[in-house]
This record gives C-alpha cells, sequence and structure tokens, in this order.
C-alpha cells in the first residue's frame, strides 16, 4: 500500500464529523483508499479550541481554528486539513490553498430558544440571547434593539445545554452543524436569509492542502463539488474586499438560479445594530469571485465610521 494519507482536524464532535465524512468521500472515490489504515485523521488542537473565556474578536480574529493544523500541514505531519469554511482566512500561507470543497449542507442559521419561543419576535423584551457571533448579534440588534447579548462559546451540545438550563434565554447555530450532529430537535425555527444573512461559507466544508502536493491533489479533485466551490468564491470574493476579520459584522450567501445564473447577496452592520447595509448581485457562475469582490468594493465605499473595527 501506498504511504497513508493523513487528515488533520480539530477535535470536536462536529469537526471530527466533517473529517470522517472527508475520509468517507475519498475512500469511495479511490479504492487504494479504501483498505483499513489507508487514511488516518489526526486531532490537532487550535488556539480556538483553547480559548473559552472570551470571543474569537477579542482573541484576535479569524485563523484562530486554523493555524495550528496549517503549521502541522507546512511540517509534512499531515496531508490535508478539513476546515469549516467560515473559519478559514481571506488569505492562506504561502504554498497552501483551499483545493476542494465538499457539497455545502443548509447554510442558514437556527434559532435555539426556550419555550414559548418559536421566532425572534417572541423573544420577550429585554431577554438573554447568548452569542459569540458579532455577525449574528449585530442582525439581531438591528431587529431587537431590547434584548441583552451575552458571550456564549463552547461545543454545539454546551451551547444547547445553556439554552436548556436557562442560563441564556436564546442562541443562533449553524443549521448545517445541528444537521450533521443529529440535534434537529432542539431547533424552534430555521432563519431565512431575508431575517439572517448567514455567515461567508456557512454550510461548507473545505479541504486544504500543499499545492505542490500532486498526488494528494489528484485525491481531492474527485470529490470537489463545483457547484458548492462557485457560490463559496462568491461570498469569499465578498469578504475579501472587506478585509473581513471576527471584528466585523459581515454576511453572504451566494445562490444558484434554475437558469445557471448566480445571485449574491452581502451585508455588513455595526456591531451595535444602528447600521445595515446591503447588496446583491446576479451574474454566470464564472464570475463568481469578480462578483464577490466588486460587491464587497461597493459595501466598503457605502460603509463610514463604525461599520470596521
Amino acid at each position: 500500500m501506498a504511504s497513508k494519507l493523513r487528515i488533520g482536524t480539530r477535535g470536536s464532535p462536529l469537526a471530527l464529523w466533517q473529517a470522517n465524512e472527508a475520509k468517507r468521500l475519498l475512500a469511495g472515490a479511490h479504492p487504494e483508499l479504501a483498505a483499513d489504515g489507508a487514511i488516518e485523521i489526526r486531532v490537532i488542537r487550535t488556539t480556538g479550541d483553547r480559548i473559552q473565556d472570551r470571543t474569537l474578536a477579542e482573541a484576535g480574529g479569524k485563523g484562530l481554528f486554523t493555524k495550528e493544523i496549517e503549521e502541522a500541514m507546512i511540517a509534512g505531519e499531515i496531508d490535508i486539513a478539513v476546515h469549516s469554511m467560515k473559519d478559514v482566512p481571506t488569505f492562506l500561507p504561502d504554498g497552501l490553498g483551499i483545493v476542494a470543497i465538499l457539497e455545502r449542507e443548509d447554510p442558514r442559521d437556527a434559532l435555539i430558544a426556550g419555550p414559548g419561543v418559536s421566532k425572534i419576535a417572541d423573544l420577550p423584551r429585554g431577554a438573554v440571547v447568548g452569542t459569540a457571533s458579532l455577525r449574528r448579534g449585530a442582525q439581531l440588534l438591528a431587529r431587537r434593539p431590547d434584548v441583552k447579548l451575552v458571550p456564549l462559546r463552547g461545543n454545539v451540545e454546551t451551547r444547547l445545554d445553556k439554552v436548556a438550563r436557562g442560563d441564556v434565554g436564546a442562541t443562533f447555530l449553524a443549521y448545517a452543524g445541528l444537521r450533521r450532529l443529529g440535534r434537529t430537535d432542539a431547533v424552534r425555527a430555521v432563519l431565512e436569509p431575508a431575517e439572517m444573512l448567514p455567515a461567508v461559507a456557512q454550510g461548507a466544508i473545505g479541504i486544504e492542502c500543499r499545492l505542490d502536493d500532486a498526488r494528494t491533489r489528484g485525491f481531492l479533485a474527485a470529490i470537489d463539488h463545483a457547484p458548492s466551490a462557485i457560490a463559496v468564491a462568491a461570498e469569499r470574493g465578498l469578504l475579501e474586499r472587506l478585509d473581513g476579520s471576527c471584528r466585523t459584522p459581515i454576511a453572504a450567501l451566494a445562490t444558484h438560479a434554475p437558469d445557471g445564473r448566480l445571485r449574491l447577496d452581502g451585508l455588513v452592520v455595526r456591531p451595535d445594530g444602528t447600521g445595515v447595509l446591503t447588496t446583491a448581485r446576479e451574474g454566470p457562475a464564472t464570475l463568481a469571485a469578480e462578483m464577490g469582490r466588486d460587491a464587497g468594493d461597493e459595501l466598503k465605499g457605502r460603509a463610514g465610521p463604525g461599520y470596521f473595527q
């Protein structure tokens, strides 16, 4: 057997699900990877996993869930990294690239709340809502300035438990993660993008490798899902122009129309919810990244003080 393929991943239940899904798809596409031991999953603890006492924005922004994994890849300790694409910075280390996007799950946000709450409007006045996401918090405040936001970190089960115990009245989680973990039972409502636009690339799994590793790139080409990759390219194009970080509430969603064209909706919000700027683009899917960058340029030009921290 040729040398094994080594997958690097975080150790959370959701991250391990994603790594095992990549392993399953690779083994299905390549018989030589289907043998026992041909693919190895290695758990790497990241800075983002270690920090639980403050928000990611306070800890330094994007890259906190990828840095150590990428360092292991550069050092030759792993061959590929499996990421939630919403956690991946716009600019990657030299020599590395996202070379495959798996078929995207539902990108919408889900509302998790106590009894009697089935939509944002049902939240009691002054409700305590836990979230570590500036994007979610800012969009919520734009609709419900009366709520109180408190930081909420931890894996999916930890956050679900805090709502169930009443530590917070509600929170928001990516519906994709809840579906993957079989926890849609906790969902009070799946929020339409018009109510809460998702994070850039939410619901998408990206696979990163060394760009000079032809063997690994050949394996990954077979599991790249082109429609998902096109949508992610448009959304990340917008993020690139806005120089987005965890300190900036930015949202975007690209969707494919039946005629093959692509629609991109983008949004930036003041962190306190007092200002919301939106934009949209439609065009051929072949110009996905260019559409995203153009939309990002527009939003950046329109935004005044207070939008970018």
